[in-house]
């Protein structure tokens, strides 16, 4: 075990929760209140233990609860939130002057606020110092602490989503609970009545629900049935050490295949499969297809782009489609005029002599094709996402065509030109032309340009992460772990806590697998976001047995740097 790891205490405080009294008995008695999540200490934990390793975390806050007859949802607190309305917010160039959470609603969920700013990253992200708590929405009272709710009555529900940036080195994340403490409170006359024994029964009550929120929009997501297309870079450059292919000299076996050297393509046939896999043992309701594009050679009249797999509901077939994409590279970038992926003349060998293939990265033809075929096999009415991968930019090869502009491309498929509108998300590989690939994705319908489509991959062995929790936006949100607030935080009291996995895409339980098991994955090192949400809520039929109870907690993040890590955690004393 190396000393290369860092604790993030994100509240080490004393949480308190407290119910108002309900029912006929509580009439002229006076409502209990006590605080919800009130800590006793400062947000402010956030240390380097050793090594070059740095965890920053951000936060969007709901609480919910009815006035008047009608439900309030409001903002509570956030970070970072420039202007201090509880509403995550930095300072921005632009005419409003600032980026908000709400800027980023989901189009598919009329009861999303929005979505935590996706381009704060390990640059931008203030210090947990600098955290602002705000004010209680009932009472007015200024906060202290990260939640502090006076006065929480039955049918109140709240949610905080955490977005976990992990710094410089690649590492494993727990979440972890402390010094969990019910207490039963004040007793008010109502509450013993029902309780005499004046028992801290509130965290058994509560219902709470802990998962990953793969959008970061505060809102847990269901599965939604989907037509996906998987347009992937067949370029010489993904496969021949001439040209940039050889990603390292380590072996790399691939569903069985065992090569000397790893190339990108060996990567992008592992996280595809891998993405592929992953749908099918979760039951999604999808349609996939695959798509390639490469440039041309000098003989050629047109691109050497095309569609490798048709869209089919058979999840099978796409797999054996991914098959062997080393040797279908090859066929299509050093065979003839014409050369398709079943050729079978290429050479496949990275160090072989590549002077003659096909050269040129036909991008926007790529996004044409597989629009097309969304356009022709695409189901009516259901969602339409194109995954575009590649390692360059679009530029002509040794041929004469002209190439279509990439960014052209994908404007036509988010507007539906043809139909249907479709998702474009965009993954930029090493070297790539990352400004014109970020600037293709966005949502259907939406522009271009937006960061929670577009994954910049300096280090191509995070292609399987990148896919593996790509298709985990094609599935239902995964839960961690739904059950009583108490029971949770039984859950991330116990050891090192509730071990997360960096790849949702692999087959890994959270409760019950050990923290080192091969399926689950470290926490990619360059910044990106992932996000975990909490969300708690008192059922409306609870009685008067929980007026003024009170439950305390400490809760925090820990991380240990993966190189010389086995991903076990820290030994903790017997």
């Amino acid at each position: 075990m190396t000393q290369d790891n860092q604790l993030i205490n994100l509240t080490r405080r004393q949480m308190l929760i407290g119910a108002g009294a309900i029912g006929l008995a509580s009439a002229g008695a006076g409502l209990g209140t006590s605080a919800l999540f009130r800590d006793t200490e400062s947000f402010t934990g956030n240390s380097i233990v050793a090594g070059e390793l740095d965890l920053l975390v951000d936060w969007q806050q709901h609480y919910e609860y009815s006035y008047a007859g009608d439900r309030v949802t409001t903002f509570v607190n956030a970070h970072p939130d420039h202007d201090g309305d509880g509403e995550q917010s930095i300072a921005a160039d632009n005419d409003a002057q600032q980026i908000k959470y709400s800027d980023f609603p989901d189009p598919e969920d009329d009861d999303s606020n929005g979505a935590n700013i996706p381009t704060l990253d390990c640059s931008n992200i203030p210090p947990l110092s600098e955290a602002d708590f705000g004010v209680d929405p009932i009472t007015g009272e200024a906060n202290e602490t990260l939640v502090q709710l006076r006065d929480v009555k039955p049918g109140d529900m709240g949610e905080i989503t955490f977005s976990l940036h992990l710094c410089d080195n690649p590492g494993y994340i727990w979440m972890q609970a402390g010094n969990v403490d019910q207490d039963g409170g004040t007793a008010a006359e109502p509450e013993l009545i029902v309780d005499p024994d004046n028992l801290g029964t509130l965290g058994d009550e509560i219902e709470a629900c802990l998962w990953y929120d793969e959008d970061c929009d505060n809102v847990y997501d269901p599965a939604q049935p989907a037509d996906i297309m998987l347009t992937l870079d067949f370029s010489g450059s993904m496969l021949y050490n001439q040209y940039g292919g050889v990603v390292s000299n380590d072996d790399i076996t691939v569903f069985g295949s065992t090569y000397d050297e790893t190339t990108k393509i060996d990567l992008v046939e592992l996280g595809t499969r891998q993405f592929i896999q992953y749908l099918q043992s979760q039951g999604a309701d999808v349609k996939v297809g695959v798509a390639y594009f490469d440039g041309e050679g000098s003989d050629d009249t047109e691109p050497r782009t095309g569609i490798l797999q048709s869209m089919t509901t058979d999840l099978n077939v796409v797999d054996g489609a991914l098959d062997g994409l080393r040797q279908k590279l090859a066929n299509v970038v050093s065979g003839g005029a014409g050369s398709t992926p079943s050729d079978g003349d290429g050479d496949p060998d990275p160090y072989s002599n590549a002077s003659g293939i096909a050269t040129g990265t036909y991008i926007g033809e790529g996004v044409d094709d597989a629009q097309d075929e969304l356009a022709s096999n695409g189901r009516t009415g259901v969602g339409a996402a194109n995954i575009v991968l590649s390692d360059g930019e679009s530029f002509n090869g040794t041929g004469s065509t002209t190439f279509s502009s990439p960014t052209g491309a994908a404007d036509d498929a988010r507007a539906a030109s043809p139909a249907p509108a479709t998702d474009v998300y965009t993954i930029s590989v090493g070297s790539a032309n990352d400004s014109i690939l970020q600037s293709m994705a966005g949502p259907a319908g939406g522009s271009g340009g937006a960061a929670a489509y577009f994954e910049d991959v300096d280090d191509p062995l995070n292609i399987p992460t990148v896919f593996g929790n790509l298709a985990a936006e094609f599935v239902g949100e995964k839960k961690i772990m739904q059950d009583s607030l108490a029971n949770v935080l039984t859950a991330l009291a116990d050891g090192n806590g509730i071990p997360l996995d960096g790849n949702r895409g692999t087959i890994y339980n959270e409760l019950s697998d050990p923290a080192n098991d091969p399926d689950r994955d470290a926490f990619r090192g360059d910044g990106v976001m992932h996000c975990v949400a909490l969300k708690w809520e008192l059922p409306v039929d609870i009685g008067n047995e929980v007026q003024g109870d009170t439950i305390g907690f400490d809760l925090g993040f820990y991380t240990e740097q993966e190189r010389n890590n086995d991903g076990s955690g820290p030994v903790v004393p017997a």
